[in-house]
């Protein structure tokens, strides 16, 4: 009797396990399994289910370990020798995965012991070898032709790969890891419409057949549950189909939808992200969590399989921040990864950067040498271009040319937008620095032939020139087609061009071109504020602020100090790190002419700011004056770095000096 119920309980854990497995709930199933191993090391069914739910759940280690118990136990049975091989190769022990291959010698696994060891080939990086593996395997397989078609996307043949992909897929139909690769091979060939266009059917087909992956849910603010690593996870190719697709916009300068395509992602554990995910992660919300997206950076850079452009990616960051030494230690301690991973321009261009720490003129002597390479390199792709378009007589090589032009001229915008204005840019910035902006304007005016139509250069032109005090006309000409440009959509523009083009108004006595641009930014401002009531905006103060500095400058501080005070209201919405930056330097410039009995202000102004600094006190408790470096060792005091103790100290300084 006692039997009998005993074989009742496990009939009915066996239907239980089955049920978990049938619904995907492989971890449920494991631990009930696992729990079952402890009492029975060497049951084949548990094993066997165990390295199954293992498999699924991409824990391979783990699938391994009880495939070699199983082949070990049961060595008759061919398909667990296979596994075990099969399981070693996807966690990546691919040296143990070939000996266990050659271990397979039964004709009827021929070929796929062929697939298994042409799969470790292909992850090794050796493509001849797994080319040479493939033709072996059956050429009328469609496996053998999608095998081909990813060794012709990693040999750089990507015409062909599209070819082999839209063959795969007229036969097999929407499967989601050929659209990916296929849509891969578009966007190798620039052409992102269309693989924009595969990766949608990769997304639309994973929402469809898996609606327990939560796809979409965190960009709408849904909560929903997270989602395990599984194989129906990696079958789906969302993760690969959104990273690609965000890639796209990235570079497309569409950030805002670039972290959409992320938030887009299945919700997972942040230990559970694949590298290409935590990478993308990083870089995308860098702006606000610097700090978060440097750790996830390094840790990357420590893993066996992180992304080749997070090498290059954290070295310019770091830059970015200003932390050279972090750069040039990364570079030391990674010497093989240097020629491996960045390219001999990003190698001499960031090594360039970190030397301008140290020795600003020999970094401007090297930025020179790499503009003049530069600059010779443009000509050559131009003077190419123009060859060609003078031999088009005969019609016959008319699209071939046509072709060329277009190839020539994708190379030379590359080497002008991603080599050549950063290295300018760069080579500019010392002078910047060193405020000499004669010096300045005249590198721009060498580079004029070659980035006119760079809105970038024409930017940075109009800043130097009103830089100068006596070029408001000609900072104006470079300003006004760029805000123009943007005239739908002003809040686009950056606030320091909108106010630097309204004060070169007022300084070349154009003042009703000043106050209509400023009437527009008002109007958007307000059209915002009543979308988002809570969104704070800062292009009108900035604006106003700069006028007021202006006017401060000048030495009419009644006029400007009442104008900067203007722009802070309401104080809930205007006042923020960058608007009290520009309030400050004008108070302090202020009590300086005060101290020196320059300038006397009327009791009504003098009531006025200490009014005002009442107000900023009130609402500056919780604004930081100065947004903490992202690895900084010690922390600011979170009390004295805050607007309001700075105004209580302005306030001090303002009751002394004026002997109140």
């Amino acid at each position: 009797m006692a039997t009998s119920q005993h074989d009742g309980a496990d009939g009915q854990l066996t239907r239980h396990v089955y049920t978990l497995i049938k619904t995907h709930r492989y971890l449920e199933a494991s631990e009930i399994l696992d729990e079952k191993l402890t009492l029975y090391p060497k049951s084949r069914p548990a094993l066997s289910l165990s390295a199954f739910c293992y498999y699924h759940l991409q824990c391979f280690e783990m699938a391994a370990e009880q495939y070699e118990i199983l082949q070990e136990n049961y060595p008759d049975v061919d398909e667990y020798r296979l596994y075990y091989a099969h399981c070693l190769y996807k966690s990546g022990a691919y040296q143990d995965a070939t000996k266990a291959s050659f271990m397979l010698d039964q004709p009827s696994m021929n070929s796929k012991v062929l697939q298994l060891q042409a799969g470790i080939k292909f992850a090794e990086g050796d493509y001849p070898a797994c080319r040479t593996l493939v033709e072996q395997c059956p050429q009328d397989s469609m496996d053998t032709e999608i095998n081909l078609g990813c060794l012709a996307l990693k040999e750089k043949k990507y015409e062909e790969a599209c070819e082999i992909f839209h063959r795969a897929l007229e036969v097999v139909g929407k499967v989601p890891d050929v659209s990916y690769n296929l849509a891969l091979s578009y966007y190798y060939l620039q052409q992102e419409p269309a693989a924009v266009k595969h990766l949608a059917n990769v997304i639309e087909t994973a929402i469809q057949n898996y609606p327990e992956l939560s796809i979409g849910l965190g960009t709408e603010g849904i909560e929903s549950r997270t989602v395990e690593n599984t194989l129906q996870l990696h079958e789906s190719a969302v993760i690969e189909a959104f990273n690609l697709k965000a890639a796209i916009l990235w570079l497309g300068k569409n950030f805002t939808g670039a972290r959409e395509c992320l938030t887009d992602l299945p919700p997972r554990h942040d230990e559970d992200l694949d590298p290409v995910s935590l990478h993308n992660s990083a870089l995308s919300n860098m702006e606000e969590k610097p700090a978060e997206g440097f750790e996830k950076l390094q840790f990357l850079l420590q893993q066996d399989n992180f992304p080749p452009e997070t090498f290059g990616n954290l070295l310019l960051l770091y830059c970015k921040y200003g932390y050279y030494n972090a750069a040039a230690d990364v570079l030391a301690e990674n010497t093989t990864l240097q020629y491996k991973l960045l390219s001999p321009f990003l190698l001499e261009f960031l090594e360039t950067l970190i030397s301008q720490d140290t020795s600003k003129e020999e970094a401007f002597r090297r930025y020179d040498e790499m503009a003049v390479d530069l600059a010779e390199q443009l000509r050559r792709f131009t003077k190419k271009v123009q060859e060609s378009r003078g031999n088009r007589d005969d019609d016959s090589a008319k699209k071939a040319i046509q072709e060329y032009d277009e190839c020539m001229e994708k190379e030379h915008k590359k080497c002008l937008e991603e080599k050549f204005m950063p290295v300018l840019m760069h080579q500019a910035k010392i002078y910047w620095d060193m405020q000499n902006y004669p010096a300045l304007e005249k590198i721009f005016r060498k580079s004029v032939d070659k980035c006119n139509d760079q809105e970038a250069w024409k930017l940075n032109v109009a800043h130097t020139l009103f830089m100068q005090d006596n070029k408001y006309k000609e900072a104006i000409n470079f300003y006004e087609p760029i805000v123009k440009k943007h005239f739908e959509e002003l809040l686009s523009v950056s606030a320091i061009v909108l106010a630097n083009l309204c004060v070169s108004y007022i300084m070349t006595s154009h003042n009703e071109e000043a106050e209509e641009l400023m009437r527009r930014i008002e109007k958007e401002e307000e059209q915002i504020a009543y979308e988002h009531p809570d969104r704070k905006l800062y292009h009108l103060c900035i604006v106003n602020l700069v006028i007021g500095t202006l006017y401060c400058a000048k030495g009419n501080y009644e006029f400007g100090i009442s104008r900067v005070m203007k722009s802070l209201e309401p104080y809930s919405r205007k006042l923020g790190t960058d608007t009290w930056y520009y309030t400050k330097r004008c108070f302090l410039s202020l009590l300086e002419s005060m101290s020196k009995q320059m300038v006397f202000l009327p009791d009504s102004v003098i009531r006025d700011v200490l009014a005002f600094f009442s107000h900023i006190e009130t609402h500056g408790l919780k604004v930081p004056v100065v947004v903490e470096a992202p690895l900084t060792v010690e922390p600011m005091h979170k009390g004295r770095n805050t607007v309001t103790y700075e105004v209580r100290f302005l306030r001090h300084l303002f009751v002394t000096i004026s002997g109140l």
